[in-house]
């Protein structure tokens, strides 16, 4: 574990270094990010125009949720994004060697090794939001549920990774995946809306086979006083499986990697 941490401080120094050099895109990121929270924040007037309440969330607890979506969109785009679209680039050119010789954990090579700072801005923004949500929320948001929500947004944040990773994993398979951001981002957009208000059958796609629901709305929960322990337990216990899962796919995945120079 300390070797992986060193292993990531190393990876985001030479990430801020070299984003550093293209200062300009710190503006573009910042107004795709501004963008980003209009549209959501016009969508919710729109909705809210006509209805006090959305399958029970006020406009201020599902402001929580917006927020929340954004925060981890900021995350996913600047730190685990970058190296799974690197890591299927590199299957299918047959460049993975160059890593797989090095004397690190490849798992940890591959999600680590590119870091887009600039798209952070999003992490920005999208607290920004969850703040103001919070601070409308009328019964307002105790230390305990604070803390609870920073620790199941990590254990969102990691979900997401697993499901990237195991996305990314399948280029080991099928060569051709370079529409993996653009299917990713159709579904990760229904995250801006509570688990609770789509059908049976989608809500459950969407918590168990793509972990939307753990990663977005669980977190907005321990700020909306909606949260209860039992979900805790199941968001932890399946975020133990799919790590393990993903640890297992990913070795496999290996084994079918021949490479250029085989």
């Amino acid at each position: 574990m300390i070797r992986t941490l060193r292993l990531a401080w190393l990876y985001l120094r030479l990430g801020v270094l070299n984003e550093l050099q293209y200062r300009a895109n710190f503006f573009v990121a910042a107004f795709q990010s501004l963008l980003s929270v209009a549209v959501g924040l016009i969508v919710l007037a729109l909705v809210y125009s006509h209805t006090k309440s959305l399958n029970g969330w006020t406009e201020s607890e599902l402001l929580v949720i917006v927020g929340v979506q954004i925060l981890l969109g900021g995350v996913i785009h600047s730190a685990i994004q970058p190296n799974m679209e690197r890591l299927v680039d590199e299957v299918r050119d047959g460049k993975l060697d160059f890593l797989l010789t090095k004397p690190e954990d490849a798992q940890a090579l591959v999600s680590l090794r590119q870091v887009q700072i600039w798209q952070a801005v999003d992490v920005i923004s999208g607290s920004a939001v969850v703040v103001v949500g919070a601070v409308r929320i009328a019964h307002g948001v105790g230390a305990g549920g604070a803390a609870a929500f920073v620790a199941l947004l990590a254990l969102g944040a990691l979900l997401l990774y697993c499901f990237w990773l195991i996305l990314a994993t399948g280029s080991f398979w099928i060569v051709n995946m370079g529409y993996l951001a653009e299917l990713f981002e159709g579904v990760y957009q229904t995250g801006r809306w509570p688990i609770g208000v789509y059908p049976g059958w989608l809500r459950y796609s969407m918590t168990y086979l793509v972990p939307i629901g753990f990663a977005v709305t669980v977190p907005a929960q321990a700020i909306t006083n909606r949260l209860h322990w039992t979900t805790v337990v199941v968001a932890v216990g399946f975020a133990v499986a799919l790590t393990a899962f993903t640890r297992v796919f990913w070795r496999l995945g290996l084994r079918r990697y021949s490479g250029a120079s085989a």
